[in-house]
């Protein structure tokens, strides 16, 4: 019996841990940036940068050291960016193929 909630246990654990790094899932695990706040671009110029690339904003907000951008390409399919608040620049991708 002991053995068995054991090995549920961990089977509960493997499954959600697929979860736990959802937040980075964008970032591959990595901190976006390592730069002071201070020096990060602001989330509207942040914005200009995704709507000058041909896409549109559902939603977009700061997540720890990255700024996080929901938004649509011309298709209409959605797309999600990790972005380096101090270059503007995607992380683990690029403007044709988001993370």
């Amino acid at each position: 019996m002991k053995a068995h909630l054991i090995a549920a246990a961990l089977l509960a654990g493997m499954s959600a841990a697929p979860l736990s790094g959802a937040a980075y899932a964008g970032s591959f695990g990595k901190a976006c940036t390592a730069e002071p706040r201070e020096t990060w671009m602001s989330l509207e110029a942040i914005e200009k940068i995704v709507v000058d690339h041909g896409y549109t904003i559902a939603k977009s907000k700061i997540k720890e050291s990255c700024v996080e951008v929901y938004a649509r390409d011309k298709q209409g399919t959605r797309v999600e960016f990790f972005i380096d608040p101090t270059t503007g620049t995607p992380v683990g991708g690029d403007w044709k193929n988001p993370s």
